[in-house]
């Protein structure tokens, strides 16, 4: 585990940068007589998280839809508005300013990046606004979010752990390790040393400066170190510039990167050539087999979903949830009855909100489990049980496999 920090607005401010954009909101139309009772989503649409962030939306506004038209919440329609975060701290600040100061929304719904969840949970705790997050930093947890901020991703302490297991079933005996300045970075590093030293693994390591157009200097002197597995550590973008390098490197060993860097987008930048054989290691599973993720497919009309997608899925389904069971559409409803319906195994399962209403307005307990999978939570907001799952780029498709 890292060592305990605790970021400050300020701090988490300085990670992120970019130009800020106008914000997009989207409405649910209708009112019921006290008004609608406002949920968010603040995803990134531009950034590094623009791959997933468009299809967050699609399915918080696909559940509360789905909700508006059985009838809405407690009596009230529900107002779902969602902001760009421009995977960036400062933006994602102004955008949870307009949408806590201005909007008056009870719930942030599935921030990825964490530097803007370290930056934004402040401002949901002093606002008792409830964050259900998808961003993975060890340091979210630490935070005094006096209980409103879960997460639905592993955080990075198990992520490194996969990247650690992995390593050692190939049998490696040296790895090097580059990824970007984040909030995570030293604690992924931190961890996989811990996983793998013991066992005689030889780690190099090294950060980059994600603004720089090459990598080649520091490709070159990985290659050097002729390590049996290379860990790719960037977002897209940067994975996309250094899988190049590696190609014109020719380099001989095995590639790892994070899920959430070895994408569609990835391949479609880096080239069919460069991206061939890359693992994709740590990324937490949907859960493809359940009812959740079938009923999802459907009611966003897509053959295949990703991870996070499953996630904002599940956020909306569980703030709604949480709400109807307090009787109490506020933050802090959310925040003292998410663990009621989603730890509660003694409840009716229901993976949707629609079944999960009807069930609490006839006073059942009930145990809400996703299209992400069981969605157990910790005091301090992390994910309780994770499925993980590895891949690879195989003919330039991301192929499940069995690491």
């Amino acid at each position: 585990m890292s060592q305990r920090s605790l970021i400050t607005r300020r701090t988490a401010l300085l990670t992120g940068a970019g130009a800020i954009a106008a914000p997009l909101v989207i409405s649910t139309a209708g009112f019921g007589q006290t008004g609608p009772i406002k949920l968010a989503g603040l995803v990134s649409l531009t950034g590094s998280g623009s791959p997933f962030g468009p299809n967050n939306r699609i399915a918080h506004q696909a559940v509360v839809d789905q909700v508006n038209a059985a009838g809405g919440l407690l009596g009230r329609k529900i107002e779902y508005l969602a902001e760009d975060d421009q995977t960036n701290a400062e933006a994602g600040v102004r955008a949870a300013r307009k949408l806590i100061d201005v909007d008056k929304v009870q719930a942030i719904l599935s921030v990825w990046a964490s530097a803007v969840g370290s930056a934004v949970l402040p401002l949901c705790w002093e606002n008792k606004v409830m964050l259900l997050g998808i961003s993975a930093a060890d340091t979210l947890a630490e935070l005094p979010h006096q209980g409103y901020f879960v997460r639905t991703q592993p955080h990075t302490v198990l992520q490194a752990k996969e990247f650690a297991r992995f390593i050692l079933a190939n049998n490696a005996k040296s790895v090097y390790l580059i990824m970007p300045q984040t909030p995570f970075t030293e604690s992924v590093f931190k961890t996989i040393r811990e996983g793998v030293e013991p066992k005689g693994v030889k780690v190099a390591s090294a950060i980059i400066d994600n603004k720089k157009t090459s990598f080649r200097s520091e490709i070159d002197e990985m290659v050097r170190a002729n390590p049996d597995i290379f860990m790719m550590g960037g977002y897209v973008a940067e994975n996309i510039v250094m899988a190049k390098d590696l190609f014109r490197a020719n380099f001989k060993g095995k590639v790892m990167g994070f899920a959430y860097g070895v994408v569609p987008a990835f391949i479609d930048g880096a080239g069919k050539e460069a991206a061939e054989g890359i693992y994709s290691i740590a990324d937490p599973s949907p859960a493809f087999d359940s009812s959740a993720y079938t009923k999802l497919k459907a009611l966003v009309k897509k053959d295949q979903l990703d991870t996070f997608m499953c996630q904002a899925y599940d956020h909306a389904n569980l703030a709604i949830l949480s709400m109807a069971k307090g009787k109490d559409a506020t933050g802090t409803s959310i925040r003292d009855n998410i663990r009621k319906i989603a730890n509660n195994d003694a409840g009716v399962k229901v993976d949707n909100a629609l079944d999960g209403l009807k069930l609490i307005a006839e006073g059942k307990e009930i145990k809400y489990s996703g299209a992400s999978g069981p969605c157990k939570f910790a005091d301090n907001g992390n994910i309780i049980e994770v499925a993980f799952r590895t891949a690879q780029v195989k003919d330039g498709k991301i192929v499940q496999i069995k690491a």
